[in-house]
């Protein structure tokens, strides 16, 4: 039977304007449109659920104190992503931190814990020791591969998430894809054809 209540979807700068405008329930809409990518993207970072959720959650909370100074024009998802990839960054640099503290106490333990989330990421001995070298790079360079292969953002998202220039991405991306063919050409031999096959960018 067909439903005439139904309300049609609002789209981003309406949900947008009505949090502005006090409307509690439409933040929530905009945590719900966006809850998954925002925790993929800490999840690739950090590795652990724990501190992606938590990155995730934080972001959404310092999106909706600064939405006020949110440019208008542009979209919401790169800007909210820029916030939580800081955060998640600042996440893995403060247990490195830790970890290190420990590993000199001669007190290094569990930190490695937390199973994949998505065993699509990771499932095989292939795709686990693709995620051991892309690890081995760069922050820079880990961090355009996350948004552009994995999160699959288009470049011009990819450089709102970075704060950088358009033309920049494109470079970072073929400069970190060299990197990484280099890392598996050095370390990783079982995944020189998938190398191989990835360099006709």
């Amino acid at each position: 039977m067909y439903n005439s209540h139904v309300t049609p979807q609002r789209d981003e700068s309406e949900l947008i304007a009505a949090v502005l405008g006090g409307e509690r329930a439409a933040f929530g809409e905009l945590v719900g449109r966006y809850q998954q990518v925002a925790f993929r993207a800490a999840y690739l970072i950090t590795r652990d659920a724990g501190l992606a959720e938590e990155a995730a959650q934080d972001a959404f909370v310092r999106a909706h104190t600064s939405l006020p100074s949110f440019r208008r024009d542009e979209p919401f998802r790169p800007w909210l992503l820029r916030i939580v990839t800081n955060l998640a960054l600042n996440q893995v640099r403060g247990r490195s931190r830790r970890l290190r503290l420990l590993q000199r106490a001669g007190l290094a333990a569990g930190e490695q814990r937390q199973a994949p989330v998505d065993d699509t990421f990771l499932a095989g001995d292939r795709q686990r020791q693709l995620w051991a070298a892309i690890r081995e790079l760069r922050e820079e360079d880990r961090m355009v591969l996350y948004l552009r292969y994995f999160l699959e953002l288009p470049e011009r998202e990819i450089a709102a998430v970075l704060d950088v220039a358009p033309g920049t991405v494109k470079s970072r991306l073929n400069r970190a894809g060299a990197r990484l063919r280099a890392v598996i050409e050095d370390r990783y031999p079982a995944l020189r054809p998938v190398a191989q096959g990835g360099s006709g960018g």
